[in-house]
């Protein structure tokens, strides 16, 4: 009986004490084009999540990001979120956004809505993925424009990478492959 109540109370605790085994399959954010991302279709692929910006010195990754989708988009999905947050590099409206990244770079991943990547407007979805008290993984600043968020078939987190680095860099590729 004793062995019993501490297996209980054992089980109690763990419940209060890690953090709930969410994933970002949880999540349903507005698309740039206002119909419904949802995350949970994604289960069985890696996810690449990128907040982005068309008037930045990191724009140009947009070719890389499209390259990458093309090449593995069997096992990976991209996901694009345009923010405003840094250095006013996003001023555009959503149709602005998507007409640009299909005219310049031919995106064809996912883009979502344009969303807030820091501070007191941050996005549920960023809240999660910044927090290692809500994601289970990691904490992550996001300093920039271009830092992506790399979830696994599970959509859990695995990694995080800072504006630098590349989508078609080893760093991240070797996750991918």
């Amino acid at each position: 009986m004793k062995y019993l109540v501490s297996i209980a109370t054992i089980i109690m605790i763990s419940a209060f004490t890690f953090p709930a085994n969410i994933s970002i399959h949880s999540f349903k954010v507005k698309s740039i084009e206002g119909k419904t991302i949802d995350f949970a279709n994604f289960k069985g692929k890696k996810i690449l999540v990128v907040n982005t910006a068309s008037k930045c010195g990191y724009t140009p990754q947009y070719e890389a990001l499209q390259k990458v989708y093309e090449q593995y988009k069997d096992k990976l999905v991209i996901v694009g979120f345009p923010a405003n947050n840094f250095g006013g590099q996003e001023p555009g409206t959503d149709t602005e956004v998507q007409e640009f990244c299909k005219a310049r770079f031919g995106v064809t991943f996912p883009l979502a809505s344009k969303v807030s990547v820091k501070g007191d407007d941050m996005a549920p979805i960023y809240k999660w993925l910044t927090s290692k008290a809500e994601n289970g993984v990691l904490d992550a600043d996001v300093k920039w424009n271009f830092g992506k968020f790399l979830l696994d078939e599970k959509g859990q987190l695995i990694q995080y990478f800072p504006s630098r680095v590349t989508p078609d860099s080893e760093e991240i590729l070797k996750y991918i492959k």
